[in-house]
């Protein structure tokens, strides 16, 4: 590494600041890809906020480099400005190392293809080195980033919410998306809190990379464009959506789907971005590769914005145009989509799609492809219309608005086509024969003139009358109900398709019935019929004065009308017969006494809990201690009880770690804590002398140490080689926690050494095993637990884990004359 003069740095200082997790990843994949990396690792935990590492497989940093690998403007991709020129790398400013580190505890691990071991830096805010160790790991290179904005808490206050964290997890995904799209031999995973949440294996070219990223529902709806252009170079690649497909399939609200490169870079183009759009989002991949002094990448920090130069820019946007009316033109069948093509882009911008224009796609070679001859009328009149379009100077406001072409005869706006039907033929007809049909009709006037005929209205009666039923319709009416029994979600198509396969199912006998049954109908029906014809039709003005007179009610409730509304006053309904009682023998007094004798061998004998009976609505228990009565909570005591025997007894399961976790005095807090952890009880030692610590305070926690030997205190080498799993974010500020414990407090229990964050999965867990009892107790089960409650938890604060007392009070029994005379005072209404 060489560090850049202070003219290039003058020019290429961009103040590069980490504002979020996304930053610090995109700075360490792109050295990582600088490195030659086929293989990269993203892990995170609690959303990159406590860590970042990203692990590669590259060439390794060398030796000689380590001591300035992080100090800024120290980098080995350019050594002065004009390298620029001819930039192949992701990087160039040497910023991003030294960034991260003013704002976290960084860590990088190395090894190049010469060294025999890896070893392990430990970096200062400055980028300087302050230790280093031996490390297990391969060749590459490991960045570990600790404590994100840790010295920065308005930064980090920014990532409190959830909905944020998860927006920048999203983020960081999309970032690697890209990278995975561009780079089809690249392995990438992402991890966050030690699950597995996007991972790409390597593949052979962009479209496996596409349908590894996107899915293949996503890349089905994709075609491969290519456009290659000598003078000034620049070849444009990509996938854009297929003409005909579902729109919403091929575009999204957001541009998370739309991948834009420029040399291999992921950027954000405004203007290729507004071109691309239309209402939504395209999912598309557009590669753009330029050479590389024809291009800025020095505009902003995260380098996401490039400038190109005012020829390939101008060339770029006649192509891009020549995208989008292609994109636009293939759903046109055969040469008119061409054609169209051709003659807007001659129109616009003077220029013609040349030969190297290609949609290498089977299914859109017969759209677009132009055929071999045309008619020589034809190709007079393509070259008069793009003659006359070319002298027509269109602005981009009139073709917006519609206006951009027009009728040379009438001057106004072309306007859609439209398809014109030829009008019916109207035969002519003699005068004469017109006079003829005209003098055989009648005039008829509706209002004065009716015909007394007999209408429907008056067959039936001034009421609805049914049809006759048909033998499958009477079936269906009684199937339905018995379909709708058995299924009562059923939709209509379902109830149609069930009767009508019991129809079809149904026995001979049985359709005779429903034929009998029909002809019923038919006969009940006829016989109605027959009775209003008879009638005969009404006069007109009878029928008038009918509808004149007002309704009366049917003389069937004539008489109920009568008595209700009657003059006289009705006669009262008798008394009903008392209903049969027998009296109790209760008294006040005799209560009281039993109360007293009750009271009196509490008091002598010890005070204890005595059930009386259950709420059933509740699933509480009301209870006597001494002369109150409490309302009990059995599942609170049982909670509490769980809770308690979980912190003595309980061993969280442990799993190995692939990394051993290295322990020193640093880490640990000081000398103390580690002569503490020594002096813990161990296992026999092997036949290399190293032992497993066995005291209950480290293992019932979830922590496997494992202590090797040294001729000294500073040769021993002390590591944790296994962790509890079900814990998050257990580690070794929780294993001080414990040895702050032992060493201060003096605890020699497995309850009085609990870290924080394990008392709180175990209170999680005694609510869930807690839950799993039956929702009512037996009285058994009942007075058990309070025996248990009262030996275990003795004269404690009786309150679960949540602080919400078992008993409640709810009265105290009376014992003087006075307190009775008070409780039965009747109400003063």
């Amino acid at each position: 590494m060489k560090q850049l003069p202070p003219d290039t740095v003058r020019l290429l200082s961009s103040s590069q600041v980490i504002t979020s997790v996304v930053n610090v990843v995109k700075e360490l994949i792109e050295n990582s890809l600088d490195a030659g990396a086929s293989s990269i690792d993203v892990k995170l935990e609690n959303f990159g906020l406590d860590r970042v590492e990203v692990r590669d497989n590259g060439q390794g940093i060398k030796a000689v480099d380590t001591p300035v690998m992080a100090v800024r403007h120290f980098t080995s991709k350019i050594c002065r400005h004009e390298d620029l020129e001819h930039l192949e790398t992701y990087g160039f400013r040497g910023e991003a190392l030294g960034s991260i580190c003013a704002v976290a505890e960084v860590a990088v691990t190395t090894k190049t293809e010469e060294d025999e071991i890896s070893t392990q830096y430990t970096l200062d805010l400055t980028g300087k080195i302050v230790s280093q160790k031996p490390s297990h790991l391969g060749q590459g290179t490991t960045v570990s980033v600790m404590k994100l904005f840790k010295n920065l808490p308005v930064r980090r206050q920014c990532f409190s919410s959830t909905k944020k964290c998860k927006e920048e997890l999203k983020k960081v995904q999309d970032l690697l998306m890209a990278y995975a799209i561009i780079k089809p031999e690249l392995r990438l995973m992402l991890v966050h809190n030690k699950v597995v949440l996007w991972q790409k294996a390597k593949v052979a070219d962009n479209r496996s990379a596409l349908l590894a990223t996107l899915g293949p529902s996503a890349i089905a709806n994709l075609i491969p464009c290519h456009h290659h252009q000598e003078q000034p170079e620049i070849l444009l690649e990509g996938f854009f959506p297929k003409p005909g497909a579902d729109y919403s399939s091929t575009s999204t609200s957001n541009p998370d789907k739309t991948f834009i490169f420029v040399n291999n870079r992921p950027v954000q183009h405004k203007e290729i971005m507004k071109l691309l759009r239309q209402n939504r989002y395209p999912t598309l991949m557009l590669k753009i590769s330029v050479p590389p002094s024809s291009v800025d990448v020095n505009l902003t920090p995260d380098k996401t914005q490039v400038l190109l130069h005012n020829k390939v820019t101008t060339k770029l946007n006649l192509n891009q145009i020549e995208l989008q009316f292609i994109c636009l033109a293939v759903e046109i069948p055969g040469e008119t989509a061409l054609t169209a093509v051709e003659a807007l882009l001659v129109s616009l911008y003077g220029f013609r799609p040349n030969s190297n224009f290609s949609l290498y796609n089977d299914e859109m070679s017969q759209t677009v492809t132009k055929p071999a001859s045309k008619s020589p009328e034809r190709l007079v009149d393509n070259k008069m219309s793009a003659a006359t379009i070319s002298k027509v100077q269109i602005s981009a406001e009139d073709w917006s608005r519609g206006t951009a072409l027009t009728d040379p005869v009438s001057g106004e706006p072309l306007q859609p086509v439209i398809i014109h039907r030829p009008t019916k033929q109207n035969h002519s007809v003699p005068d004469e024969a017109k006079s003829e049909s005209s003098s055989s009709k009648k005039t008829l006037n509706a209002i004065t003139e009716k015909r007394a005929a007999l209408t429907a209205y008056d067959m039936i009666s001034n009421r609805t009358m049914r049809a006759p039923l048909s033998p499958v319709a009477i079936f269906e009416k009684e199937a339905r109900a018995e379909v709708l029994r058995e299924k009562p979600t059923a939709s209509l198509q379902d109830i149609s398709v069930a009767i009508h396969e019991r129809w079809k199912n149904l026995r001979e006998e049985d359709r005779k019935k429903y034929e009998e049954k029909a002809k019923k109908h038919l006969e009940h029906h006829e016989q109605r019929t027959k009775l209003a014809s008879a009638e005969g039709p009404r006069e007109p003005g009878v029928r008038s004065h009918m509808q004149g007179q007002k309704r009366k009610a049917p003389l069937s409730n004539q008489q109920l009308l009568d008595e209700l509304f009657a003059a006289q006053p009705q006669k009262k309904m008798k008394n009903p017969a008392p209903k049969p009682s027998q009296p109790l023998p209760c008294s006040v007094a005799a209560l009281r006494l039993q109360l007293q004798r009750l009271s009196s061998q509490s008091s002598a004998a010890p005070q204890g809990l005595r059930l009386v009976n259950r709420l059933a609505s509740q699933s509480a228990w009301v209870i006597l201690c001494g002369q109150r009565l409490m309302l009990l909570n059995p599942f609170r005591v049982e909670e509490a009880l769980l809770f308690k025997r979980l912190l003595e007894n309980n061993i969280l399961p442990t799993a190995s770690l692939q990394n051993p976790i290295q322990l020193t005095d640093g880490s640990l807090g000081g000398a103390e804590y580690t002569e503490a952890l020594c002096s813990m009880e161990k296992q026999s030692p092997e036949l290399n002398g190293a032992a497993f610590f066995s005291d209950p305070r480290l293992v019932a926690n979830g922590f496997k140490v494992k202590l090797t030997p040294g001729v000294t205190s500073a040769e021993r080498h002390l590591e944790v080689t296994a962790m509890a799993d079900c814990v998050p974010f257990l580690g070794v500020e929780d294993l001080r926690e414990i040895l702050t414990a032992v060493l201060h407090k003096k605890a020699r229990t497995v309850r009085e050494c609990r870290p924080l964050k394990v008392t709180n999965y175990l209170q999680g867990e005694a609510v869930r095993l807690a839950r799993q009892l039956p929702t009512n107790l037996s009285r058994e089960d009942v007075k058990e637990t309070l025996l248990r409650m009262e030996q275990q938890l003795g004269g404690a604060n009786h309150t679960c884990i949540h602080g919400r007392p078992f008993l409640q009070h709810l009265t105290d029994i009376p014992i003087t004359e006075q307190e009775v005379k008070a409780l039965l005072r009747p109400l003063e209404l």
